[in-house]
């Protein structure tokens, strides 16, 4: 009788681990599209600083009272921060589970291993959302705690915004321009990313994801690097 070993049997695709695998890719499809939308809110509201200093500084008041009389003062803020924190911490952690996955599964080095095409986002999503995360850490301490901010006066949004990214602290506008066009660049492959996992795959379907998602990315960066420059130039004092 043989002794030898028959080869073991190859997964069945709808294994746990891999129906474990598109959930998680669906968990960050969804939680970078709340990502995204905020976003754009956040952008939206940023642009009434070109109406005035006390347009903005009513805007930040107006975002403490939202959902008043129903939820006390603030509240709403803290529900979004909590919101987008689970959102940001729950997405890393899927991103790193789903990164470990793919180079367990080729676990082979090749000497000669030929260059993957892709996209410069798509190379780049790794230290760009490390990028992400720390000029996230920063814009809170400036311009939410004000402890790194120079003026960081309580509800003085105007005033925080102009001498934060005053002509003398170009520093902290360059700072801020390489950020957002790491967000930019995250964000493009991300929505083509998160089109793909939610159902999209026909070729057609293809040309529109990756154009939806240039369009958005360049919208996004074009309208949150306007108002640092504004101030640099002196649009905003």
């Amino acid at each position: 009788m043989s002794t030898r070993k028959a080869p073991a049997a190859t997964p069945a695709p709808g294994r746990p681990g891999r129906r474990s695998s598109v959930a998680l890719k669906i968990f960050m499809a969804l939680t970078g599209i709340l990502l995204i939308g905020f976003l754009y809110l956040h952008m939206i509201g940023n642009l009434k600083i070109f109406f005035g200093a006390e347009a903005f500084d009513h805007y930040a008041a107006w975002l403490r009272t939202i959902g008043t009389p129903l939820l006390p003062h603030e509240w709403y803020l803290w529900i979004q921060r909590g919101v987008l924190t689970v959102a940001v911490v729950g997405h890393i952690v899927a991103a790193t589970i789903l990164a470990r996955r793919a180079r367990q599964a080729r676990p082979v080095k090749y000497a000669h291993r030929p260059k993957v095409q892709g996209s410069y986002a798509a190379r780049t999503m790794r230290w760009g959302g490390v990028i992400v995360l720390l000029f996230v850490i920063y814009h809170i301490l400036d311009l939410t705690t004000g402890t790194l901010n120079p003026n960081g006066v309580h509800l003085e949004a105007y005033k925080n915004v102009s001498t934060d990214f005053a002509p003398g602290r170009w520093y902290v506008t360059l700072f801020y321009t390489l950020s957002i066009v790491a967000v930019g660049f995250h964000m493009r492959h991300g929505i083509w990313s998160a089109l793909r996992t939610l159902g999209q795959q026909s070729p057609r379907g293809e040309v529109i994801a990756r154009a939806t998602a240039l369009v958005l990315s360049w919208v996004l960066v074009l309208g949150f690097l306007v108002v640092p420059f504004a101030v640099l130039v002196g649009l905003v004092d």
